[in-house]
C-alpha cells in the first residue's frame, strides 16, 4: 500500500494487478510509486495463489479468482479513511488489463481504468505467439492437469514463459528474455503455471468493451508479440470513453525505465483530468 504524503481529505485511489502468472515486484511498485507521488493511494496486489498471497494449490491462474481478487482489494481500498470511495480507479497489466476491461464493463462504481499491453482476445494472443501448435500442447497438457486434480494429485505445471516452440504459455521470442529483465533478484515470481488454466472460459472482449462507461485508458505497446497491438488500437476506440496510447517497444516494456516513465506520466495525467474532485 502505497500513501501520498503532504495531501488532506480523502484522495483518489489506484488499484494494480499484474499478468496471469507475474508478482508485484515485476513493475507494479514502480507505477504505484508514482502514483502515489501524485497524490493518489495506490495498491499493489499479488493474485491468490500467486506470490506473498495465499492459495493451494500454488501458481492456479484462474480468471475468475483473479477478478474476485481485484473487488476485494476494490473493497479495501474503498474502506481506507482516507481514499474516496468514488474515485478508485483499476489499473491492470496483460492478463490483468482483461480483467480490468471486464470489470470495467460489468461492475457499477469504477471511476475509471487503465490497461497496459492488455488481453482483449484470449484465442487470438495464443495464435500470435504459437499458432495451432501451442494450442494443442496446451490443451493436452491441460487434460492432464485436470485428470490429477480431480485424483487430488500434485499439479502438472508447465512453464510461465519459454523460448519459441516450447510447452510455454507464452513462447514468443521476446517473453523469456522479457521476463527476464521484468523480474528483479529475489523475486517470488516462479516460471510455472497449472496447466489446467487453459480449460478457462477465455477472454472475447472486443464487444464487451462497448459497454465501458468509466475512462479507459489504453496503453499499448507497438510491437508486442503476446497481445496483438491492433486489437488493443479497437479496444480504446470501440470504448465509449476511451483513450489511446502508443509506444514503442514490445510486451515487455515495464522492463524498460524510459517506456515505463512515460507510460506513468500519462497515466498520471489520465487520472488527473478524469478523477478531478466533483464540486
Amino acid at each position: 500500500l502505497y500513501r501520498p504524503s503532504g495531501t488532506s481529505g480523502p484522495v483518489p485511489g489506484v488499484l494494480l494487478g499484474t499478468g496471469c502468472s507475474c508478482v508485484r515486484d515485476q513493475g507494479l511498485d514502480l507505477f504505484a510509486a508514482r502514483f502515489a507521488a501524485a497524490g493518489y493511494v495506490a495498491l499493489a496486489f499479488d493474485y491468490r495463489h500467486f506470490g506473498d498471497s495465499e492459495g493451494s494449490p500454488r501458481q492456479l491462474a484462474r480468471a475468475s479468482r483473479q477478478r474476485a481478487d481485484y473487488l476485494g482489494a476494490l473493497g479495501f481500498v474503498r474502506s481506507l479513511p482516507e481514499v474516496d470511495p468514488d474515485r478508485v480507479a483499476l489499473w491492470g497489466y496483460s492478463f490483468g488489463g482483461g480483467h480490468v476491461q471486464q470489470l470495467a464493463a460489468t461492475e457499477p462504481g469504477i471511476a475509471a481504468a487503465i490497461c497496459v499491453a492488455p488481453v482483449v482476445n484470449l484465442v487470438k494472443t495464443l495464435h500470435l505467439v504459437g499458432g495451432l501448435p501451442l494450442l494443442g500442447r496446451l490443451l493436452v497438457a491441460g487434460v492432464r492437469d485436470a485428470s490429477r486434480a480431480a485424483r487430488g494429485a500434485d499439479p502438472y505445471m508447465i512453464p510461465a514463459v519459454g523460448p519459441p516452440g516450447s510447452r510455454a504459455v507464452l513462447s514468443s521470442p521476446d517473453s523469456l528474455p522479457g521476463i527476464a529483465a521484468m523480474t528483479p533478484p529475489g523475486s517470488s515470481w516462479r516460471n510455472a503455471v497449472c496447466a489446467r488454466a487453459i480449460w478457462g472460459p477465455p477472454y472475447l472482449l472486443e464487444r464487451k468493451v462497448r459497454g465501458i462507461r468509466c475512462p479507459i485508458l489504453y496503453c499499448i505497446a507497438e510491437d508486442d508479440d503476446v497481445n496483438p497491438p491492433a486489437l488493443g488500437r479497437q479496444a480504446a476506440a470501440s470504448a465509449p470513453d476511451g483513450e489511446l496510447r502508443l509506444y514503442p517497444g514490445g510486451h515487455y516494456e515495464l522492463r524498460n525505465e524510459a517506456v515505463s516513465e512515460q507510460m506513468a506520466a500519462d497515466q498520471v495525467e489520465f487520472l488527473a483530468s478524469r478523477l478531478a474532485r466533483r464540486l
